[in-house]
């Protein structure tokens, strides 16, 4: 497939403009500043749930100066008992109509290792029409599942090993006019490639309501208190084409 940088970008959440996670704490409800709002997460300090470096990035991905590590572990907890460490766009654009493309890369390593017996909720909209699932989902046979899963509707659609350190780009085709979603994906420099989909769902948002991040859902004796770090890197949102080209635009 050839790729190509195409779009325009609505909302850019590649983390360029932050010196470090500490600038997350600019933002407030009476302070809307910056591009993400900042408020499901524990009680610590905020590098102790998010950082970001130069190496927490795809290498592919020359337009991202930095990733981010994202860390839930027992103190992560946020109006529930779940773990939660999430990011929201703070944005005015139109993120949520027409036909946009959610675009992030993601990775597990082999340190803080991801529960494999939990259910772990990543980049997820409110009423999860369309999401990555990791660890065991209820229903599922068996007690762990180590595969990354794209689910429209609480459905599987695709499913694969996540390995240590190896990135995994993702697109979210999302149609909200038509109410369909289409999953792009790739690993280290390849391009996207449409993985599966469309399929029809009740696409619906309002702007301010996809989660950058993980929710880990408890478990009765499954809550151990070790940490969990994941990684994420070339966020952003675009409409008009597609760019399939992991090497996102500077």
């Amino acid at each position: 497939m050839i790729e190509r940088t195409a779009g325009t970008i609505l909302w850019d959440g590649r983390f360029n403009d932050m010196s470090t996670s500490a600038d997350l704490n600019k933002w407030s409800w009476g302070n809307q500043v910056g591009n993400y709002q900042y408020y499901i997460h524990g009680s610590g300090a905020v590098t102790k749930y998010v950082n970001l470096a130069t190496s927490y990035k795809n290498p592919a991905d020359t337009g991202s100066k930095q990733g981010a590590k994202i860390t839930i572990d027992s103190t992560a907890k946020w109006n529930s008992d779940m773990w939660r460490t999430e990011l929201i766009p703070q944005t005015k654009a139109a993120i949520a109509s027409g036909t946009v493309y959610y675009h992030f890369s993601i990775k597990r390593s082999a340190t803080n290792v991801p529960s494999a017996t939990n259910e772990h909720q990543i980049c997820f909209f409110e009423s999860h029409f369309t999401e990555l699932k990791y660890g065991w989902v209820n229903g599922e046979s068996g007690t762990s599942n180590t595969n990354l899963q794209w689910m429209v509707g609480g459905q599987s659609k695709w499913k694969v090993q996540l390995d240590a350190d190896v990135w995994h780009n993702v697109a979210y085709e999302i149609n909200f006019g038509a109410g369909q979603v289409t999953f792009w994906h790739s690993t280290g420099a390849d391009p996207l490639n449409k993985t599966a989909g469309p399929f029809s769902t009740s696409a619906s948002s309002n702007g301010a309501d996809w989660h950058l991040g993980v929710l880990r859902l408890p478990r009765q004796g499954n809550d151990g208190t070790g940490a969990e770090d994941w990684y994420f890197s070339g966020v952003y949102i675009e409409s008009g084409a597609l760019t399939t080209s992991v090497a996102s635009a500077a």
